[in-house]
Protein backbone atom coordinates (compact mmCIF):
# COMPACT_ATOMS: atom_id res chain seq x y z
CA UNK A 1 0.00 0.00 0.00
CA UNK A 2 1.01 3.61 -0.68
CA UNK A 3 0.54 5.67 2.59
CA UNK A 4 1.74 9.08 2.78
CA UNK A 5 0.75 11.51 5.28
CA UNK A 6 1.37 15.58 4.16
CA UNK A 7 1.56 18.56 6.43
CA UNK A 8 0.80 21.90 6.13
CA UNK A 9 1.93 24.10 8.59
CA UNK A 10 0.47 27.05 8.23
CA UNK A 11 -3.04 25.34 9.38
CA UNK A 12 -1.43 22.52 11.25
CA UNK A 13 -3.65 20.09 8.91
CA UNK A 14 -2.34 16.68 8.12
CA UNK A 15 -3.92 15.11 4.57
CA UNK A 16 -3.35 11.32 3.87
CA UNK A 17 -2.23 10.40 0.36
CA UNK A 18 -3.81 6.81 -0.38
CA UNK A 19 -3.72 3.69 -3.34
CA UNK A 20 -2.90 0.46 -3.31
CA UNK A 21 -0.19 -0.14 -5.73
CA UNK A 22 1.73 2.30 -7.88
CA UNK A 23 -0.01 3.42 -11.38
CA UNK A 24 -3.41 2.74 -9.51
CA UNK A 25 -6.55 4.78 -8.21
CA UNK A 26 -5.78 7.06 -5.54
CA UNK A 27 -7.51 8.87 -2.73
CA UNK A 28 -7.07 11.78 -0.63
CA UNK A 29 -8.27 12.87 2.77
CA UNK A 30 -8.88 16.69 3.83
CA UNK A 31 -6.57 18.31 1.27
CA UNK A 32 -5.64 22.05 1.67
CA UNK A 33 -6.12 24.47 -1.43
CA UNK A 34 -2.29 25.97 -0.94
CA UNK A 35 -1.04 22.54 -1.13
CA UNK A 36 -2.98 20.89 -4.31
CA UNK A 37 0.87 21.82 -6.84
CA UNK A 38 2.16 19.12 -4.28
CA UNK A 39 -0.45 16.73 -4.50
CA UNK A 40 -0.62 16.87 -7.98
CA UNK A 41 3.13 16.61 -8.19
CA UNK A 42 3.12 13.65 -5.66
CA UNK A 43 0.90 11.81 -8.08
CA UNK A 44 2.76 12.14 -10.95
CA UNK A 45 6.02 10.74 -9.38
CA UNK A 46 4.18 8.28 -7.69
CA UNK A 47 2.22 7.43 -11.11
CA UNK A 48 -1.30 7.64 -9.09
CA UNK A 49 -4.53 8.28 -10.41
CA UNK A 50 -6.68 10.80 -8.39
CA UNK A 51 -10.41 9.07 -8.11
CA UNK A 52 -11.50 10.73 -4.94
CA UNK A 53 -10.71 13.45 -2.34
CA UNK A 54 -12.55 13.31 0.74
CA UNK A 55 -13.15 15.85 3.32
CA UNK A 56 -14.01 14.73 6.96
CA UNK A 57 -15.78 17.76 7.89
CA UNK A 58 -16.47 21.17 6.71
CA UNK A 59 -13.26 22.98 7.92
CA UNK A 60 -13.01 26.46 9.11
CA UNK A 61 -9.33 27.15 9.31
CA UNK A 62 -7.91 26.51 6.15
CA UNK A 63 -9.54 26.65 2.75
CA UNK A 64 -10.44 23.16 0.95
CA UNK A 65 -8.26 21.60 -1.99
CA UNK A 66 -11.44 19.66 -3.16
CA UNK A 67 -12.63 21.91 -5.44
CA UNK A 68 -9.59 22.44 -6.65
CA UNK A 69 -8.11 18.38 -7.11
CA UNK A 70 -11.36 18.15 -8.94
CA UNK A 71 -11.04 20.70 -11.65
CA UNK A 72 -7.25 19.62 -12.36
CA UNK A 73 -7.98 15.29 -12.26
CA UNK A 74 -11.40 14.83 -12.46
CA UNK A 75 -12.02 12.86 -9.32
CA UNK A 76 -15.13 12.60 -7.37
CA UNK A 77 -15.57 14.86 -4.16
CA UNK A 78 -16.94 13.35 -1.38
CA UNK A 79 -18.24 14.75 2.62
CA UNK A 80 -21.26 13.47 4.47
CA UNK A 81 -24.56 13.89 3.91
CA UNK A 82 -24.69 16.39 6.52
CA UNK A 83 -22.36 19.38 5.26
CA UNK A 84 -23.60 22.20 4.58
CA UNK A 85 -20.71 22.33 1.18
CA UNK A 86 -23.19 23.43 -1.85
CA UNK A 87 -22.22 20.58 -3.63
CA UNK A 88 -19.79 17.59 -3.65
CA UNK A 89 -19.93 14.91 -6.06
CA UNK A 90 -20.68 12.01 -3.47
CA UNK A 91 -22.65 12.23 0.21
CA UNK A 92 -21.82 9.32 2.12
CA UNK A 93 -23.63 8.07 5.26
CA UNK A 94 -22.76 6.26 8.44
CA UNK A 95 -22.02 2.68 7.55
CA UNK A 96 -20.99 3.26 4.13
CA UNK A 97 -18.04 2.74 1.77
CA UNK A 98 -15.83 4.70 0.20
CA UNK A 99 -13.79 2.70 -2.03
CA UNK A 100 -11.12 2.80 -4.67
CA UNK A 101 -9.10 0.40 -6.38
CA UNK A 102 -7.43 -2.05 -3.81
CA UNK A 103 -8.43 -0.14 -0.69
CA UNK A 104 -12.02 0.54 1.38
CA UNK A 105 -12.93 2.69 4.27
CA UNK A 106 -15.60 2.58 6.55
CA UNK A 107 -17.78 6.05 7.05
CA UNK A 108 -18.40 6.65 10.57
CA UNK A 109 -20.55 9.59 11.50
CA UNK A 110 -18.55 11.04 14.30
CA UNK A 111 -20.56 14.65 14.91
CA UNK A 112 -19.03 16.79 17.81
CA UNK A 113 -16.35 19.15 16.60
CA UNK A 114 -19.28 20.18 13.36
CA UNK A 115 -22.28 18.46 12.96
CA UNK A 116 -21.06 17.19 9.56
CA UNK A 117 -18.23 15.49 11.03
CA UNK A 118 -17.46 11.79 10.01
CA UNK A 119 -14.07 9.32 10.90
CA UNK A 120 -12.67 6.55 8.35
CA UNK A 121 -11.53 3.26 9.56
CA UNK A 122 -9.56 1.65 7.16
CA UNK A 123 -8.32 -2.08 8.77
CA UNK A 124 -5.50 -1.12 11.23
CA UNK A 125 -6.03 2.22 11.27
CA UNK A 126 -8.77 5.46 11.62
CA UNK A 127 -9.03 8.63 10.16
CA UNK A 128 -10.24 10.98 13.07
CA UNK A 129 -10.68 14.18 11.52
CA UNK A 130 -10.98 16.04 14.33
CA UNK A 131 -13.04 14.43 16.57
CA UNK A 132 -10.03 12.49 18.28
CA UNK A 133 -6.74 14.43 18.21
CA UNK A 134 -3.86 13.36 20.14
CA UNK A 135 -3.82 13.94 23.12
CA UNK A 136 -6.67 16.04 22.42
CA UNK A 137 -10.32 16.76 20.92
CA UNK A 138 -11.53 19.06 18.66
CA UNK A 139 -13.41 22.05 19.93
CA UNK A 140 -17.11 21.87 19.52
CA UNK A 141 -17.94 25.67 20.25
CA UNK A 142 -19.14 26.12 16.66
CA UNK A 143 -20.29 25.17 13.67
CA UNK A 144 -23.44 23.53 15.55
CA UNK A 145 -20.91 21.77 17.92
CA UNK A 146 -21.70 19.64 20.79
CA UNK A 147 -19.30 18.38 23.34
CA UNK A 148 -22.49 16.09 24.28
CA UNK A 149 -22.66 14.23 20.62
CA UNK A 150 -18.41 14.59 20.57
CA UNK A 151 -18.68 12.48 23.83
CA UNK A 152 -20.68 10.00 22.12
CA UNK A 153 -18.86 10.00 19.13
CA UNK A 154 -15.33 8.96 20.72
CA UNK A 155 -16.62 7.15 23.86
CA UNK A 156 -19.49 5.26 21.75
CA UNK A 157 -18.04 4.50 18.45
CA UNK A 158 -14.21 5.36 17.69
CA UNK A 159 -12.77 4.10 21.50
CA UNK A 160 -14.69 0.99 20.83
CA UNK A 161 -12.18 0.10 18.15
CA UNK A 162 -9.20 -2.14 18.67
CA UNK A 163 -6.65 -0.67 20.71
CA UNK A 164 -3.86 -1.30 18.65
CA UNK A 165 -5.99 0.92 15.53
CA UNK A 166 -3.58 3.78 14.90
CA UNK A 167 -4.99 6.99 14.56
CA UNK A 168 -4.37 9.44 12.30
CA UNK A 169 -6.40 13.35 12.86
CA UNK A 170 -6.78 16.12 10.46
CA UNK A 171 -4.57 18.31 12.74
CA UNK A 172 -1.76 18.50 15.02
CA UNK A 173 -0.17 21.35 16.73
CA UNK A 174 2.66 19.64 18.86
CA UNK A 175 4.40 17.32 16.36
CA UNK A 176 3.06 14.20 16.71
CA UNK A 177 2.12 11.89 13.43
CA UNK A 178 0.00 9.13 15.53
CA UNK A 179 -1.21 7.74 18.05
CA UNK A 180 -3.30 4.25 19.04
CA UNK A 181 -7.01 3.80 20.27
CA UNK A 182 -4.96 2.49 23.60
CA UNK A 183 -2.78 5.64 24.00
CA UNK A 184 -5.61 7.79 23.56
CA UNK A 185 -7.56 5.74 26.50
CA UNK A 186 -4.70 6.33 28.89
CA UNK A 187 -2.95 9.17 27.71
CA UNK A 188 -5.62 11.68 26.55
CA UNK A 189 -6.12 14.17 29.59
CA UNK A 190 -9.75 14.84 27.64
CA UNK A 191 -10.71 11.53 27.65
CA UNK A 192 -9.85 11.04 32.17
CA UNK A 193 -13.69 12.02 32.30
CA UNK A 194 -16.28 10.09 34.65
CA UNK A 195 -19.42 11.12 32.61
CA UNK A 196 -20.64 12.92 29.72
CA UNK A 197 -21.44 15.92 32.14
CA UNK A 198 -17.93 16.51 32.92
CA UNK A 199 -17.05 15.99 29.22
CA UNK A 200 -19.49 18.76 28.25
CA UNK A 201 -18.24 21.29 31.25
CA UNK A 202 -14.77 20.51 30.16
CA UNK A 203 -15.72 21.89 26.50
CA UNK A 204 -17.59 24.51 27.68
CA UNK A 205 -14.97 26.51 29.44
CA UNK A 206 -12.16 25.74 27.11
CA UNK A 207 -12.66 29.61 25.71
CA UNK A 208 -10.13 29.09 22.79
CA UNK A 209 -10.01 32.51 20.46
CA UNK A 210 -11.81 31.23 16.89
CA UNK A 211 -9.72 30.80 14.25
CA UNK A 212 -8.14 33.32 12.33
CA UNK A 213 -9.68 33.09 8.87
CA UNK A 214 -12.68 31.56 10.04
CA UNK A 215 -15.01 34.06 8.66
CA UNK A 216 -13.45 33.37 5.08
CA UNK A 217 -12.66 30.10 4.97
CA UNK A 218 -16.29 28.46 6.27
CA UNK A 219 -17.86 30.14 3.35
CA UNK A 220 -15.34 29.35 0.74
CA UNK A 221 -15.72 25.73 1.56
CA UNK A 222 -19.10 25.88 1.46
CA UNK A 223 -18.95 26.60 -1.96
CA UNK A 224 -17.21 24.46 -3.49
CA UNK A 225 -19.48 23.01 -6.30
CA UNK A 226 -18.69 22.74 -9.80
CA UNK A 227 -19.88 25.67 -11.82
CA UNK A 228 -22.35 23.67 -14.25
CA UNK A 229 -23.69 27.01 -15.81
CA UNK A 230 -21.55 27.12 -18.89
CA UNK A 231 -23.27 23.55 -19.97
CA UNK A 232 -26.35 25.45 -19.43
CA UNK A 233 -25.38 28.06 -22.06
CA UNK A 234 -24.53 25.37 -24.25
CA UNK A 235 -27.32 23.71 -24.50
CA UNK A 236 -26.02 20.35 -22.84
CA UNK A 237 -27.83 20.32 -19.89
CA UNK A 238 -31.15 19.40 -19.30
CA UNK A 239 -33.78 19.99 -16.37
CA UNK A 240 -34.83 17.70 -14.40
CA UNK A 241 -38.18 18.77 -15.61
CA UNK A 242 -36.83 18.26 -19.11
CA UNK A 243 -35.27 15.08 -18.42
CA UNK A 244 -38.61 13.43 -16.75
CA UNK A 245 -40.67 14.53 -20.05
CA UNK A 246 -37.61 12.60 -21.89
CA UNK A 247 -38.37 9.23 -19.95
CA UNK A 248 -38.46 6.37 -21.78
CA UNK A 249 -38.17 8.02 -25.43
CA UNK A 250 -36.05 6.03 -28.23
CA UNK A 251 -33.84 8.72 -29.13
CA UNK A 252 -32.31 9.25 -26.09
CA UNK A 253 -30.22 7.22 -23.63
CA UNK A 254 -29.90 7.83 -19.40
CA UNK A 255 -26.56 7.00 -18.23
CA UNK A 256 -26.14 6.33 -14.51
CA UNK A 257 -22.84 7.34 -13.05
CA UNK A 258 -22.96 6.65 -9.64
CA UNK A 259 -21.85 3.59 -7.57
CA UNK A 260 -23.95 1.16 -6.72
CA UNK A 261 -24.26 2.15 -2.85
CA UNK A 262 -26.03 5.42 -4.30
CA UNK A 263 -28.01 3.71 -6.38
CA UNK A 264 -29.04 1.13 -3.64
CA UNK A 265 -30.56 4.31 -1.41
CA UNK A 266 -31.91 6.42 -3.58
CA UNK A 267 -32.70 4.48 -6.60
CA UNK A 268 -32.55 4.18 -9.64
CA UNK A 269 -33.94 5.47 -13.27
CA UNK A 270 -36.19 3.63 -15.86
CA UNK A 271 -34.45 1.92 -18.37
CA UNK A 272 -30.67 3.63 -17.92
CA UNK A 273 -27.31 2.17 -18.25
CA UNK A 274 -24.86 1.92 -15.36
CA UNK A 275 -21.73 3.22 -16.28
CA UNK A 276 -20.03 3.96 -13.08
CA UNK A 277 -17.76 7.60 -13.11
CA UNK A 278 -14.57 6.20 -12.40
CA UNK A 279 -14.32 4.39 -15.69
CA UNK A 280 -15.52 7.19 -17.89
CA UNK A 281 -12.84 7.39 -19.93
CA UNK A 282 -12.43 4.06 -20.99
CA UNK A 283 -15.78 3.47 -21.86
CA UNK A 284 -15.61 6.67 -24.38
CA UNK A 285 -12.76 5.50 -26.19
CA UNK A 286 -12.58 3.77 -29.56
CA UNK A 287 -14.28 0.00 -28.64
CA UNK A 288 -15.38 1.36 -24.95
CA UNK A 289 -18.88 0.50 -24.34
CA UNK A 290 -20.73 4.34 -24.20
CA UNK A 291 -18.90 5.25 -27.71
CA UNK A 292 -19.82 1.83 -29.22
CA UNK A 293 -23.56 1.92 -27.92
CA UNK A 294 -23.09 5.62 -29.06
CA UNK A 295 -22.28 4.76 -32.40
CA UNK A 296 -24.90 1.90 -33.11
CA UNK A 297 -27.82 3.54 -31.63
CA UNK A 298 -27.32 7.10 -32.57
CA UNK A 299 -29.17 8.15 -29.60
CA UNK A 300 -28.54 11.30 -27.07
CA UNK A 301 -26.54 9.25 -23.98
CA UNK A 302 -27.80 11.62 -21.25
CA UNK A 303 -25.58 11.60 -18.06
CA UNK A 304 -26.84 11.72 -14.75
CA UNK A 305 -25.42 11.27 -10.95
CA UNK A 306 -26.38 12.28 -7.35
CA UNK A 307 -26.18 16.33 -7.90
CA UNK A 308 -24.44 17.09 -11.66
CA UNK A 309 -20.81 16.88 -10.67
CA UNK A 310 -20.15 13.90 -12.38
CA UNK A 311 -22.28 14.06 -15.00
CA UNK A 312 -20.99 17.29 -16.11
CA UNK A 313 -17.39 16.03 -16.43
CA UNK A 314 -18.82 13.06 -17.97
CA UNK A 315 -20.37 15.65 -20.82
CA UNK A 316 -16.93 17.68 -20.77
CA UNK A 317 -14.90 13.96 -21.40
CA UNK A 318 -17.71 13.03 -23.93
CA UNK A 319 -16.58 15.72 -25.88
CA UNK A 320 -12.91 15.43 -25.51
CA UNK A 321 -13.35 11.94 -27.06
CA UNK A 322 -15.59 12.77 -30.10
CA UNK A 323 -18.84 12.51 -28.68
CA UNK A 324 -20.90 15.72 -29.31
CA UNK A 325 -24.35 14.01 -28.53
CA UNK A 326 -24.32 14.69 -25.30
CA UNK A 327 -25.99 15.85 -22.17
CA UNK A 328 -26.51 15.73 -18.19
CA UNK A 329 -29.62 15.90 -16.26
CA UNK A 330 -28.61 19.46 -14.12
CA UNK A 331 -28.55 19.05 -10.21
CA UNK A 332 -28.73 14.81 -10.56
CA UNK A 333 -31.23 12.59 -9.57
CA UNK A 334 -31.57 14.80 -6.63
CA UNK A 335 -33.04 17.69 -8.84
CA UNK A 336 -34.67 14.87 -10.56
CA UNK A 337 -36.97 13.32 -7.22
CA UNK A 338 -37.64 17.20 -6.30
CA UNK A 339 -39.15 17.49 -9.42
CA UNK A 340 -41.65 14.21 -9.36
CA UNK A 341 -39.71 12.06 -11.48
CA UNK A 342 -40.23 8.67 -10.81
CA UNK A 343 -37.82 6.21 -9.46
CA UNK A 344 -37.39 2.44 -9.18
CA UNK A 345 -36.13 0.97 -5.74
CA UNK A 346 -35.18 -2.61 -4.29
CA UNK A 347 -32.13 -3.93 -4.60
CA UNK A 348 -29.23 -3.08 -7.26
CA UNK A 349 -27.07 -5.98 -8.88
CA UNK A 350 -25.01 -5.04 -11.80
CA UNK A 351 -21.40 -4.58 -11.95
CA UNK A 352 -19.05 -2.29 -10.76
CA UNK A 353 -19.83 -2.47 -7.45
CA UNK A 354 -18.23 0.03 -5.04
CA UNK A 355 -16.57 1.66 -7.85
Amino acid sequence: MIFRQLFDSVSGTYSYLLASRPGGEALILDPVLEKVERYCQLLRELDLRLVKAVDTHLHADHVTGLGALRDRTHCVTIMGEQSKADVVAMRVADGDRVTIEGLSLDAIYTPGHTDDSYSYLMGDRVFTGDTLLIRGTGRTDFQNGSARSQYDSIFNRLLKLPDETMVFPAHDYKGDTVSTIGEEKRYNPRLQVRSVDEYVELMNNLKLPNPKLMDVVVPANMHVGLHQEELEKQGLALSARTAIESLGRPEVLLVDLRENSERARHGTLSGALHAPYPGIDESLRPGGMLREVAAATGRRIVFFCAFGERSAMAVAAAREAGLANTAHIAGGIDAWKKAGGPVLTGSVTDGAAGR
